[in-house]
């Protein structure tokens, strides 16, 4: 359904918004298409960079692992040394102070020629069964509690190598219980405790090259969560445990000291995990200018055609545009602005096709000017003409002296009554004779049906209930004279004489979006939809002899035009509504020749 719409939009759109659509179109498509080759081709980048860097990384944890290797075959040569055994099973006798001393040396002797064959062993500490501690190498010692630590650990691997992580301090430390043997046999005898430090900077140093774009490998034990190396790593402690979480093997991610290439892998051997940490700006200087320099390139050239491809339909389309746009507005109605000045420059000479059809529109809009003028003058007399026979049926003839002497009488009798109704009937007749002005103010109009109201209230005294709702800024609104007063007249004629009950008749005005609504209302008997259809027909001859609603509905259209009028609204035993439809024009009093004129 919307695939209809968008083509159905795109049949009925101008020819300067289809050209301006398919260039972008087809613009845009080949930038796409580009974009996803260069991602393409720098993804396939990013895979040969990861897999070496995974090689790399790879191939420096397996000489890590074989130095370890062979570190903890160390520690199992030491604990099985058959001079420090016997020395050790001595040393469970409770040998004189001055036995122990010389066990003791000996020990340390042999602890410092294994250690000092070894470049990655950092110090060896033997502690025995009664807690006597000898050290090989860098004299620092172990603590108090880090002893009680340790010693509960070798116990639990029975014999066995056990790796301990120091954190504090970023050491390695190879722990291992030393059991009693005799011969070729193992005893459940425990002789004491070795512990060797471990050099782990050195041995990661060696296994790694010097790397040349700041990138860092971290060793991590995954069980403490604690770098094990560096002992200041590029990532965060949070940082680094995010990474030993994450599924991915390799990605670019930023944290707090910058954006990196991170590549991992587990260890086989130990519970580690290796993390290779590469500085993106570093790493990738070069290839992100060549990103951001083909996208900068493919949007300029985007920019551009669609520069070049608005000019090019704009050169096409607008000259068409405007000849539409003349012809819309003489559509409309436009009359005024038909002179040949409105069309602008036509060129003479050329022979393209707008040139032509601007040329040809040009000579009809001539012709068309003239045949206007022509029928404009005539349609004056002739709309001239009706109007003054039809405002020619409401002149009545009567005498005002007559009416000034009943008057007067009628004040000298102190006969108030009659005097008001002389004088509105008066203040009628004059309104009704003078036809200088076919449009008058709706004030004006108001004070012609007030006093109408009071000689018809003489009477028929209460049972007439007039009422007005005009809102006081409508009252310079120019309506044709009599179109209110003959409707009050028809309303008392067909809704209050044939009833003996008070009758509402009312006038209320209101503004619509094309003009006023004037409604003239009664709660009468009503019409029946037939009786108003033959009514407009003109098959029924009403009783009255007054200005009937269709010379009110021909009047209207005389002078503001065939889209105005009168509407019937009626509901049997619900009463009657008349509305008046004309324009709002306001002030001066226009003449009736801008209705044939426009």
């Amino acid at each position: 359904m919307m695939f209809y719409k968008n083509k159905s939009a795109f049949k009925n759109s101008g020819i300067f918004s289809k050209m301006i659509m398919l260039i972008s179109f087809l613009l845009l498509l080949s930038f796409l298409f580009s974009l996803i080759f260069l991602q393409y081709v720098y993804r396939i980048y990013d895979h040969q960079i990861y897999e070496k860097a995974s090689e790399v990384l790879g191939m420096s944890s397996i000489s890590i692992e074989n130095e370890l290797k062979e570190l903890e075959q160390l520690s199992f040569t030491v604990v099985s040394d058959e001079q420090i055994q016997n020395c050790l099973r001595q040393l469970l006798d409770n040998p004189s102070p001055y036995q122990r001393q010389l066990l003791h040396n000996k020990i340390i002797n042999r602890l410092v020629a294994f250690a000092g064959a070894e470049k990655y062993v950092y110090s060896m500490m033997m502690l025995d069964a009664n807690d006597g501690v000898m050290t090989a190498g860098n004299r620092e010692g172990l603590s108090q509690a880090l002893q009680d630590q340790l010693k509960p650990l070798a116990i639990e691997g029975a014999g066995s190598n056990v790796w301990y992580t120091q954190g504090s301090k970023n050491s390695l430390l190879a722990v291992r219980q030393i059991k009693s043997y005799t011969g070729s046999t193992f005893t459940l005898d425990n002789l004491g405790t070795l512990v060797i430090r471990i050099r782990v900077e050195r041995i990661i140093a060696d296994s790694t090259s010097t790397a040349e774009d700041g990138s860092q490998l971290i060793v991590m034990d995954k069980g403490t969560g604690e770098s094990i190396y560096p002992g200041d790593p590029l990532l965060l402690p949070q940082e680094l445990a995010e990474e030993v979480r994450r599924q991915e093997s390799y990605r670019t991610v930023s944290y707090s000291k910058g954006t990196y290439f991170v590549a991992k892998t587990n260890s086989s051997y130990m519970d580690w995990t290796y993390v290779n940490a590469t500085p993106f700006n570093e790493m990738f200087r070069q290839i992100t200018f060549v990103k951001r320099l083909v996208v900068v390139i493919f949007g300029c050239i985007l920019l551009l055609g669609l520069l070049l491809g608005y000019r090019l339909a704009r050169s096409i389309a607008r000259p068409i545009s405007k000849l539409t746009e003349k012809m819309r507005r003489i559509e409309k109605g436009d009359l005024d602005n038909l002179e040949e000045q409105a069309l602008g420059y036509v060129s003479q000479t050329a022979q393209d096709e707008v040139s032509q059809l601007n040329r040809t529109f040009k000579m009809m809009i001539r012709r068309i000017r003239e045949l206007i003028d022509e029928n404009y003058a005539k349609q004056l007399v002739i709309r001239e003409t009706e109007l003054k026979a039809l405002q020619s049926q409401i002149n009545p003839h009567f005498l005002y002296n007559t009416l000034e002497s009943i008057n007067w009488l009628a004040k000298v009798n102190k006969q108030k009554q009659i005097s008001e109704m002389v004088e509105a009937l008066g203040f009628l007749l004059r309104s009704s004779i003078g036809l200088k002005d076919p449009l008058i103010s709706l004030e004006k109009e108001l004070n012609i049906v007030r006093s109408y109201v009071i000689i018809q209230r003489t009477r028929f005294e209460e049972r007439l209930d007039f009422r007005l709702d005009v809102p006081d800024d409508l009252l310079d609104a120019l309506i044709p004279k009599l179109t209110l007063q003959p409707l009050v007249e028809n309303a008392i004629r067909y809704a209050l004489e044939p009833n003996i009950e008070p009758c509402l008749i009312s006038i209320s005005i209101s503004m619509t979006d094309s003009g006023l609504d004037l409604r003239v209302s009664d709660n009468g008997p009503g019409m029946t939809a037939e009786f108003i259809r033959e009514l407009q027909q003109g098959r029924i001859q009403t009783r009255g002899e007054g200005i009937g609603l269709a010379n009110i509905t021909e009047r209207i259209q005389i002078v503001f035009g065939q889209e105005w009028g009168t509407e019937i609204e009626s509901t049997p035993g619900a009463g009657t509504t008349i509305h008046v439809h004309i324009p709002y024009w306001r002030g001066e009093i226009r003449h009736v020749q801008i209705a044939a004129g426009g």
